[in-house]
């Protein structure tokens, strides 16, 4: 047996002694020695070794490790180390032997190491890397002690517990009860863990993700164990006789289909409200009402046109208050009018489904609204007649266009087509007599209302794909301008025909669909547009060109989306170079513009007015704004 050498390293104050532990005793006695193959090692005088004899001796064990070992396992846990030293826990057992083998290169390595380190002056141990490169195998059996970097590094840093694993390492019994107790605790809890098998099975599951892996992971379907209940079911659910022969099938029926906006009768409609709780009495009184303020004369509503000064201060004196504020309809709005009575205020509004809401906002009654539903589509087109305003003629998507008849409590229906679908609609004459009708399919219909019958006097293709908007020139009312998807014409309504209608003048600039264009109220040489282009756009038509260039352009978002009515700019009808139009801004608010581009005014109101009024409409002759928004409420600014 080879022996493990031990180097002495002297400590201030300390018995100093150079040992080799053999296994003669049963303990490894110290006994003093030095090393035949270092023969000209230098171990002092006697007289040092007489002054050292009280120092306290320091053990550095270094033992053979094998490299299959080492490269296994860098540093070795507590469970291997247990294992190689569970001899050594009592303090009569023998240190572990290593096998000596004659030519053995890593036994002649630890000779040398054992040499350097008994030759170091301050007893720091060598660098082991020359144990660490070897080639030689020592059965790791055999092995007391392992010694790797960090031990090496952390020598001097942990002297207190190096000194215990030396000791316990040299098989002394100077362990104390804490260190005996934590053995054993380390060895029972390693014992532990042996006894789960983790380490076979974490390599069974291993072997079965490679195997899944390679061939594909097939599922088995669990097997029933049990055959399910069989629910019992009555012959009716069956559909068997109760003689056991089967019932015939029932075919199915089809489910209803609901219109969504369902056709109503052609003809004269009765003047009904739908409100369930308005009586006859109100309704008749409400009706007495309209007729008395529509007795005025039309050269009393002439208009005028006052100061820029003066406007913007009157503009400034509107305000919206509480009790302006009302549900009209139940859907959104698609058109707003004002009666031109000045006695007493009077609006109307037409939404999608068809109503069409009178609001008197001087009613004494809590609720002033009344709702009659003339139309099965959404109402886009509505005009108190400025010949006789008894009358109120509104247009539908149903393709119809009815005038309610006050004197005589009657929807009358003025036109009326199974084909096409109706957008707009104004009076060429001034008595209201004869209609321009727009239609969605881009034609264009003249309608006399003195002609018995629901049909047109004509049906005219301008050369258009749609027809948003048609308005007549306040002055020469023969001249009609027609707004479309991109084109904007003027046209004469004394040249018109069937087919091959050329425009007499044509308003360029629009790059998307037009919503809007309307003429200015008293002279008509104005004329402003509403353009999906986020631009409004003035043109001046005093004298009508073939192509009449843009004036001003106001940038303006005209976004409103999908579940809002699309803004349409009006003029104001008691000034000419102002037009009304409403806005996306927030708080919520109604802009007024003049014709240059300047915004003259706002009006907004942050507690009564929280949507977009998209639809809006202005008093002929009072300071009066209404505004209608897509939840079928009216917003009435008045001074």
């Amino acid at each position: 047996m080879e022996p493990t050498w031990s180097r002495v390293l002297p400590h201030p104050g300390a018995r100093s002694d150079l040992s080799r532990s053999g296994s003669a005793g049963p303990r490894g006695a110290n006994e003093e020695h030095t090393p035949k193959e270092n023969p000209s090692m230098n171990y002092g005088s006697e007289k040092a070794e007489r002054r050292a004899v009280f120092r306290k001796q320091v053990k550095v064990l270094l033992t053979p490790l094998s490299m299959e070992e080492e490269k296994r396992n860098k540093r070795l846990p507590q469970k291997r180390l247990l294992e190689k030293f569970s001899s050594n826990e009592g303090p009569s057992e023998r240190e572990p032997k290593v096998k000596k083998s004659r030519g053995d290169p890593t036994s002649q390595q630890i000779r040398d190491v054992s040499y350097k380190a008994s030759s170091s002056p301050r007893g720091v141990i060598p660098n082991m890397s020359s144990l660490h490169n070897t080639t030689s195998m020592v059965s790791p059996t055999n092995t007391s002690v392992t010694v790797d970097h960090d031990s090496e590094n952390n020598w001097d840093t942990d002297s207190e517990g190096s000194n215990s694993d030396v000791s316990y390492l040299d098989g002394s019994s100077q362990l104390s009860a804490y260190e005996r107790k934590r053995l054993k605790n380390i060895t029972e809890n390693a014992n532990f863990f042996a006894s789960l098998k983790l380490l076979e099975s974490a390599a069974r599951l291993r072997k079965m993700a490679t195997k899944g892996q390679s061939h594909g992971i097939k599922r088995v379907k669990p097997k029933k164990t049990e055959a399910e209940t069989v629910r019992r079911r009555s012959m009716r659910l069956q559909r068997v006789d109760p003689s056991g022969v089967p019932l015939p099938e029932i075919p199915a029926q089809p489910e209803p289909v609901i219109d969504e906006y369902p056709q109503l009768p052609p003809g004269p409609l009765p003047m009904v409200p739908a409100n369930p709780s308005k009586s006859t009495e109100s309704t008749d009184a409400f009706l007495e009402t309209w007729t008395k303020i529509s007795q005025i004369n039309p050269n009393d509503t002439e208009k005028y046109m006052c100061n820029l000064e003066r406007y913007k201060a009157s503009l400034s004196h509107m305000i919206l208050s509480e009790d302006a504020v009302t549900k009209v309809v139940k859907n959104r709005i698609y058109s707003v009018a004002i009666h031109p009575s000045e006695s007493r205020t009077l609006v109307a509004a037409g939404d999608k489904s068809g109503q069409i809401g009178l609001w008197d906002l001087n009613s004494k009654s809590e609720d002033g609204v009344y709702v009659f539903i003339p139309h099965s589509q959404p109402v886009s087109c509505m005009y108190f007649s400025p010949f006789n305003p008894v009358h109120l003629l509104s247009l539908s998507h149903d393709g119809t266009v009815r005038c309610g008849d006050v004197t005589r409590a009657v929807f009358e229906e003025v036109y009326r087509s199974e084909e096409n679908s109706f957008s707009s609609f104004d009076f060429l004459a001034d008595n209201a007599s004869t209609l321009v009708v727009g239609q969605w399919d881009g034609d264009v219909a003249i309608v006399d209302r003195r002609t018995p019958g629901t049909s047109s006097e004509l049906t005219a293709n301008i050369n258009s794909k749609t027809t948003r908007t048609v308005h007549v020139h306040p002055v020469n009312r023969q001249y009609f301008i027609a707004a479309g998807a991109v084109n904007v014409c003027i046209f004469d309504a004394r040249y018109l025909k069937p087919n091959g209608n050329k425009p007499i003048s044509f308003l360029s600039g629009h790059t998307q669909s037009v919503a809007s264009a309307y003429f200015s109220p008293i002279t008509g040489n104005r004329v402003v547009t509403t353009c999906a282009d986020d631009t409004l756009r003035v043109y001046d038509t005093s004298s009508l060109s073939s192509m009449i260039p843009v004036l001003t352009a106001v940038r303006h978002n005209n976004n409103t989306g999908r579940w809002l009515t699309r803004f349409r700019a009006i003029w104001d009808p008691k000034q000419e170079d102002c037009f009304v139009v409403g806005s996306m801004a927030r708080p919520r608010q109604i802009e007024i513009f003049q014709d240059t581009g300047e915004q003259l005014h706002s009006f907004y109101n942050v507690d009564y007015l929280g949507s977009v009024c998209s639809i809006n409409a202005v008093h002929p002759t009072k300071n009066i704004l209404v505004g209608g928004n897509s939840s079928g409420r009216l917003h009435v600014f008045k001074d």
